[in-house]
């Protein structure tokens, strides 16, 4: 049987040339074209340039949900997390949630989210320390 190995988040975006810069600049994907990827986080992006901007539409939040994430990204380690939280800062991205260690029981759960040019909410969490 098959595995997938990799998806994409499809976003709508209301300036495509901006959102590209985004991605590469600020989030240090690999861009081309409308795709958007970087390959350490197994995290990808499909930019389609929206018909009208009022179709950029992020999600809103769920039931008891503070960020309305339209994507989720699992890092394996605490470290390596904190080496991206410092990258995305240098790189001058908006956090809309800023680094919170969560005591889940079983471990600690760490996660931050920033947040694109269109609003999209990309989040960021790990439940590893080392």
């Amino acid at each position: 049987m098959s595995k997938v190995k990799f998806s994409v988040q499809v976003l709508l975006v209301s300036d495509l040339a901006r959102s590209q810069n985004y991605y590469r600049d600020v989030l240090g994907c690999e861009v081309n074209d409308f795709w958007a990827v970087r390959d350490e986080f197994a995290l990808g992006f499909k930019l389609m340039q929206a018909n009208d901007p009022a179709d950029v539409q992020p999600n809103k939040s769920g039931k008891g949900q503070l960020i309305p994430w339209d994507t989720y990204a699992y890092v394996d380690t605490h470290d390596e997390l904190n080496q991206l939280i410092e990258q995305l800062k240098s790189n001058g991205a908006k956090f809309i949630q800023e680094p919170v260690a969560i005591d889940q029981g079983w471990g600690i759960w760490k996660e931050f989210a920033i947040e694109d040019p269109d609003g999209y909410a990309i989040g960021f969490g790990s439940g590893k320390k080392s």
